[in-house]
């Protein structure tokens, strides 16, 4: 590694009016000169991907949960699972997120799904037999009044 002292550009150099942070760091450099230090000098790039957001899926699932719970309880497992993706998310392993996240959402399909079959299979059962039934109970609700 080359220790020899670079001279800064200032902005009026590159087109670029200098910024307050720039003229500090040029007046360190003169005043203190540049840092003498035997020791190799090591770098460590940390990547941050801020562009990745990983939906846990924690609203569906808290609604399936709750509304869904007859369906093998599904909607309380893929609550887990969010749960447990949110906690990954928070410690910055994002393909555990995603792992989680993503059998979140393939549990909350289908306990919506099973959810909605079953309640317009109710509904189809409700309405057959309350057709079936309502002219019985209307002719005993008519004859006891004697119409």
């Amino acid at each position: 590694m080359n220790h020899t002292s670079r001279t800064f550009v200032s902005g009026a150099h590159t087109g670029v009016p200098p910024t307050y942070e720039m003229l500090k760091e040029e007046h360190e450099v003169s005043v203190l000169g540049a840092p003498r230090s035997s020791a190799p000098v090591t770098t460590t790039v940390i990547n941050i991907h801020s562009d990745t957001s990983v939906p846990d899926h924690i609203v569906w699932s808290l609604f399936n949960t709750l509304f869904t719970y007859w369906c093998c309880c599904l909607g309380f497992v893929a609550f887990a699972y969010s749960v447990k993706g949110g906690d990954r998310k928070m410690v910055g392993d994002v393909t555990g997120a995603q792992s989680y996240a993503s059998t979140a959402k393939c549990l909350n399909i289908w306990a919506l799904v099973m959810g909605l079959l079953v309640i317009i299979t109710f509904f189809i059962i409700s309405c057959l037999w309350l057709t079936d039934l309502f002219p019985h109970i209307l002719a005993i609700i008519m004859s006891s009044r004697d119409y």
